[in-house]
């Protein structure tokens, strides 16, 4: 068995995930009503993005995308990841990521939360009473029901198609530290058993009727804690700094994490990228980054031309992330789920994700399809040398 890669004078390894950012209807896609979805090649032929840096790493090879030709000599090992887990979620995506294989999909609620469970809200929080109730939209049913929040007092309480309980309040109604603690009372008394959601949400917003606002830097998920150590756990016990950036942290309810650092656009998420890349120094470090602008902003309201601006502005970015690369270092760029925004629906897709991976010190060559997304944390255990997970296989044959 060969030795374990020596990543040595800079032992960085840098993850970004373009949230929503699919590739593909996987086989099983029709089972979750996604077949024919393709967030990428979607986007592609509809608003034909510019993705000079994105082409020259090799995006093209992995899928036809139009106006993202083959290039002769990819800078990147490229292919595509299937996700084995049950779900299609961002909490399921990242934690197969981290080597997490779920057989069974969060709850979710596509009728509105039962009764049972609005009751169990009502009495463990205090809450006389709740508004919405059903799968939204946030910023549709805050602009709907924000006034009569006003008069009542009610949290507005509302779900999506990704396992989430979400309660929004006007920070004049429900001050925002009030709020947390609704959120936190429901994630351990209200949301448990067979009720236990990926994520429990605070929704803060402001404004007046018909000008409201979410202030979507005060969110917070508070997130159901993953049931076994996932990469970045494993990795800290070999001595590796871990750091996520964006929602990564509040995905995995911060477990394994040495920092975290939030963020409120893929601007300022790549930002702190940036900044952590060149503060890493000499110390081995994993980074791991969420973009969520892609899934939040474009794929759930159905906007292929704001997802085109915002893969090209991504684009735009790449230069100065792989110029202050370290030379041993990596950069991995793939996705948790496909989001297509010229679908019908406004939900995630169930599609493989792209992989791009730069190394600095071979040719770019295909990986071919990963059977699952755990080969992902798979290659980053390896690269540090740290001990395998129970899932996943290394991209690369010199780090197996």
């Amino acid at each position: 068995m060969p030795a374990p890669f020596d990543p040595s004078p800079a032992p960085l390894f840098v993850t970004i995930v373009l949230d929503g950012v699919g590739i593909g209807a996987q086989p099983d896609a029709d089972r979750y009503g996604d077949a024919g979805s393709n967030t990428l090649g979607h986007v592609c032929a509809v608003a034909r993005p510019r993705l000079p840096h994105l082409t020259a790493l090799g995006l093209g090879h992995i899928a036809p995308l139009a106006g993202v030709p083959v290039v002769p000599t990819p800078q990147a090992h490229f292919g595509r990841m299937q996700e084995v887990s049950a779900g299609k979620d961002s909490t399921t995506g990242h934690w197969e990521l981290a080597g997490l294989h779920l057989t069974r999909p969060f709850p979710t609620y596509p009728e509105g939360f039962p009764d049972d469970l609005i009751r169990s809200f009502l009495d463990a929080t205090g809450c006389r009473g709740v508004l919405g109730n059903r799968p939204a939209s946030g910023t549709a049913i805050i602009a709907e029901l924000g006034a009569r929040h006003l008069e009542t007092g009610y949290p507005i309480v509302y779900t999506s198609a990704d396992s989430v309980f979400q309660i929004a309040a006007h920070k004049d109604v429900i001050p925002l530290d009030e709020l947390y603690r609704l959120c936190a009372v429901t994630r351990e008394r209200v949301c448990v058993g067979e009720h236990a959601v990926g994520r429990v949400i605070a929704r803060p917003f402001v404004g007046t009727p018909g000008a409201f606002e979410r202030v979507s830097g005060e969110r917070k998920d508070f997130a159901l804690p993953p049931p076994r150590p996932p990469l970045q756990e494993r990795l800290r016990r070999h001595g590796v700094h871990t750091v996520a950036v964006g929602k990564i942290g509040d995905l995995f309810a911060g477990v394994g994490f040495d920092a975290l650092h939030k963020t409120r656009t893929n601007a300022e998420g790549l930002a702190i990228t940036l900044a952590q890349i060149r503060a890493a120094g000499e110390r081995p470090t994993f980074l791991w980054t969420n973009l969520v602008d892609f899934d939040q902003e474009y794929g759930h309201r159905n906007d292929p031309a704001g997802f085109a601006a915002a893969l090209e502005a991504f684009d735009a970015a790449l230069p100065a992330l792989l110029a202050h690369l370290p030379e041993a270092a990596c950069l991995l760029i793939t996705a948790d789920h496909g989001n297509d925004p010229t679908t019908p629906g406004t939900d995630h897709t169930r599609e493989y994700v792209p992989v791009l991976l730069v190394d600095g010190a071979t040719p770019g060559r295909p990986l071919g399809t990963r059977r699952t997304f755990a080969d992902h944390a798979a290659t980053v255990a390896a690269y540090f040398g740290a001990p395998a997970l129970p899932m996943g296989t290394s991209f690369l044959p010199r780090w197996s």
